[in-house]
């Protein structure tokens, strides 16, 4: 603004003085035809209204008429005192060049300073006239130097202004950057971490710059801590895996072990027959082996090795384990029902045939184990276009509402309900079983969920059709 305000300024000013610098040639040459003198009479300089510091010159001619002008004969300027004083040579050389065709021109005469200079001709006397720059530059020197200071002034008020208040709108960064270095501080790396300080809500603002970092931090603080919250959990997990792995070990470990003292000893026990404890170290053998192959095929799925991939029909896979869970649990009345859209819709999936079978027989298996004679099993497949399902349903005692949540989990058992006493027949009662159903089934890109009451209990595993992007996909943790 200042310098746009300079600028205007001075064209204004310059553009008043070149007029009052024609308006002065013209007025001394009607002074020239109205005087009786010779041709280097400047005594209209006389003439009252001329302002001090007017400048005026004569030209010599070279034609009859006057009209054309070839050198400077006669120069004069009016003093403070309203004098006329004559030119020196030296500062009639600095009017040298000046034509008398009207345009204005700005020169520097020694001892009198800046002018601003035309001559005209025409029909009348050839003159020149010239008024003193030095008001005019001086004027724009004080406005500059005014502007300059309004400018200064102004910029310091506004930068004072601009401080506070930035400092004012980045105390919510300040306040986020302690959030952060107080999270910092954290042991993250050990023991229970929960409680993490987040960044105030009013800082927290989406309309705001500060308030969208306060709340990304507020979301990564969150994200940090589920996390952390997760490793624990997995870490609690592993702890209670080992130890539960560890004992089941160890039971047919020490049996194998007793058997074997009392056989290398030579010792016999009362009503048990050599042949008799062979078997019992061979069942336990198994029993052991059962559970080693368990854990190994749940650390395989959990890295996520990838299965076998082939078509697989479920109804003939569902039926043939259905047959299977009859020779094992007659006593039991098992029925098998199958539900098509239509007869274009084969309950078709891809995937491993054994590792499917072995879902179907654990889920057939819990249900015969954990029901009394005579529960009736209900197993059902169903097809859509864009799933494949697999219902085991039984009429059972149910399973109670406080195992429920972990009845998927490793090592979970049922021992106290919908039990009717004897041995687990589905792989010596480890509680591996729904576990690695459940991670056979996430292999494939399905789920498998539960619902239990007192008089029914389902079983739904969910598996995408063979065409389904996330059909057969790794199952990884």
């Amino acid at each position: 603004m200042a310098l746009a305000t300079v600028y205007v300024q001075r064209a204004y000013l310059l553009g008043d003085l070149d007029q009052r610098v024609t308006y002065a040639a013209n007025r001394s040459q009607g002074g020239l035809q109205r005087r009786t003198g010779d041709a280097t009479d400047l005594g209209f300089l006389n003439e009252r209204g001329q302002p001090a510091g007017t400048l005026a010159a004569r030209f010599a001619t070279t034609d009859a008429d006057g009209g054309s002008a070839s050198e400077i004969i006669a120069a004069e300027v009016v003093t403070a005192d309203g004098r006329q004083r004559t030119l020196t040579a030296a500062q009639r050389a600095a009017l040298a060049g000046i034509t008398a065709d009207g345009s204005l021109h700005t020169r520097t005469i020694p001892g009198l300073g800046t002018y601003r200079l035309t001559a005209i001709g025409g029909d009348g006397v050839p003159v020149l006239a010239g008024l003193p720059m030095g008001n005019v530059q001086r004027m724009i020197n004080r406005l500059v130097v005014v502007e300059a200071a309004i400018a200064i002034v102004s910029l310091g008020v506004a930068g004072c202004v601009s401080a506070v208040v930035i400092r004012r709108r980045l105390r919510p960064l300040d306040r986020v950057a302690a959030t952060a270095v107080e999270v910092s501080r954290v042991p993250l790396d050990r023991g229970e971490v929960a409680g993490l300080t987040r960044v105030p809500e009013h800082d927290t603002d989406p309309a705001t710059e500060p308030g969208q970092v306060g709340a990304a931090l507020n979301r990564m603080i969150d994200h940090v801590e589920s996390s952390l919250a997760e490793r624990q959990r997995g870490e609690v997990r592993m702890r209670r895996f080992l130890a539960d792995a560890s004992h089941e070990l160890r039971t047919p470990l020490a049996s194998i072990a007793g058997y074997a003292e009392l056989m290398s000893g030579g010792e016999v026990v009362k009503g048990l027959e050599p042949d008799q404890a062979w078997l019992r170290v061979s069942a336990q053998s198994a029993r052991m082996t059962g559970l080693v192959e368990d854990l190994l095929l749940l650390a395989r799925l959990d890295e996520g090795r990838p299965l076998r991939s082939a078509p697989v029909n479920l109804a003939t896979l569902v039926a043939e384990a259905v047959w299977d869970a009859r020779a094992a649990g007659a006593d039991h009345d098992w029925q098998l029902s199958l539900r098509l859209d239509g007869p274009s819709t084969p309950a078709t999936v891809v995937g491993d045939a054994e590792r499917l079978h072995q879902v179907v027989a654990s889920l057939l298996a819990n249900a015969r184990v954990h029901t009394p004679a005579g529960t009736r099993i209900t197993v059902v497949v169903e097809a859509t276009d864009t799933h494949r399902v697999i219902r085991v349903r039984d009429d059972g005692p149910g399973i109670p509402p406080a195992l429920l949540p972990t009845v998927f989990e490793r090592f979970t058992r049922a021992d106290a309900s919908r039990s009717r006493g004897g041995p687990d027949r589905d792989g010596g009662g480890s509680g591996l079983g729904l576990a690695i159903a459940t991670a056979i089934t996430q292999a494939h890109g399905g789920r498998i969920d539960v619902r239990s009451e007192p008089g029914r209990t389902e079983f739904t595993v969910t598996l995408p059709t063979a065409g389904s992007p996330s059909s057969f996909r790794s199952h990884k943790r």
